[in-house]
């Protein structure tokens, strides 16, 4: 039977845990409890490989958080508002992750009023030729 173009030959593919890595994920699953206490046994003796891993289960490492900035007054110009969330990460009220994503909004904003004003000045154009 020869292979038809566009068409699978197995269209419904390998099923879900089937093969080396579904074997050795039942496998390690059925021995957790083993494996946790015998990772804590290496970790207590020294073991620093052992131990990375349990204190990372215990204490994950710190990640951005995804609340509200509150900086204060941010009127003034793009580049003023700028000069604010650069003075604040300085002073340590914003982390430099949080300043990094503050000032890319105001990079976007900066490129919105960007393509206001070229859409402004081209109707104008566009107004002034037409009535011309």
């Amino acid at each position: 039977m020869a292979f038809k173009k566009g068409q699978s030959g197995n269209p419904k593919g390998r099923p879900v845990g089937v093969g080396l890595a579904g074997e050795i994920r039942q496998h390690i699953s059925s021995n957790s409890k083993a494996l946790i206490d015998k990772a804590i046994e290496l970790a207590l003796n020294g073991d620093t490989t052992a131990l990375r891993l349990c204190i990372e289960r215990v204490c994950p490492s710190i990640k951005s958080k995804d609340e509200a900035v509150v900086l204060g007054a941010m009127n003034g110009s793009l580049s003023e508002q700028g000069g604010v969330v650069i003075q604040s990460m300085a002073e340590g009220k914003i982390t430099p992750s949080e300043a990094t994503g503050l000032l890319g909004a105001l990079v976007n904003q900066a490129r919105i009023c960007e393509v206001d004003e070229i859409e402004s000045r081209l109707s104008k154009l566009e107004a002034t030729n037409y009535n011309s």
